[in-house]
């Protein structure tokens, strides 16, 4: 029996929306306009689905991007796939939106380092390799700074490929022959490849329920930092 998947990604500015069967991709809309998630990522919803021809009981399972990325996207587009699953009883994937990115080069024989700029010259970071057929994962997910990265980088083997929305910055301060940046049209991310990923992790039966799916950031947001450092300064002044 086929199974019929909708992934969402909101984690930066674009939006996209993705509806696949069995890793056949039936529809694809990605926008990036500007406007704000809340206000394009259920109508997309509904228009992939409709021009589809299926309805939202037709759907057997939910993924998303769960982070990391912008705070306000990543919980944005994890709370519409929340709801959406809760009310049908669906179950849900969360995926790595670096993990997903790196399903952009599921048939490439290289190293891909999915980077995200996480500002002060970090990025959020996680590296894979791809064999032509899978992707492996060689580390977790993290925060770290580029100088750190291109260390690590020096001990990869093989050709290396930069992608996300951090790419630039740590390709800008390298002059490795070796270490690639991805092209534009495959260097950021979108729901076709959280599909791609969420197979792979249903397969190995990484699958949560509604009530479970949750945001997944790699450090607090300023907010919160700042609220921390408020509060530490206070109970530094009793």
């Amino acid at each position: 029996m086929l199974m019929l998947m909708l992934s969402v990604d909101s984690s930066a500015s674009p939006a996209s929306v993705c509806l696949s069967e069995d890793r056949k991709i039936i529809a694809d809309y990605y926008l990036n306009t500007g406007f704000t998630h809340s206000q394009t990522l259920m109508a997309m919803t509904e228009s992939v689905l409709k021009i589809s021809g299926k309805s939202a009981e037709d759907i057997d399972v939910y993924a998303v991007n769960s982070g990391p990325g912008s705070f306000t996207g990543v919980r944005i587009g994890v709370s519409a796939v929340k709801g959406m699953a809760y009310a049908l009883d669906k179950p849900c994937i969360e995926v790595s939106t670096l993990m997903s990115m790196a399903y952009h080069f599921l048939g490439n024989h290289a190293v891909i380092c999915a980077c995200m700029d996480a500002r002060r010259q970090q990025v959020y970071n996680a590296l894979f390799k791809a064999d032509g057929e899978r992707i492996e994962r060689l580390c977790d997910d993290r925060a770290i700074s580029i100088e750190a990265l291109l260390q690590e980088l020096d001990t990869q083997e093989g050709e290396i490929i930069l992608v996300g929305d951090g790419a630039e910055l740590v390709y800008q301060s390298t002059d490795h022959d070796r270490i690639k940046l991805a092209s534009p049209q495959h260097r950021y991310q979108r729901a076709s490849s959280v599909a791609m990923a969420a197979y792979d992790l249903y397969n190995r039966g990484e699958v949560v329920s509604p009530a479970a799916l949750m945001p997944r950031y790699l450090r607090l947001s300023q907010a919160e930092r700042e609220r921390n450092a408020k509060l530490s300064k206070k109970e530094g002044s009793l």
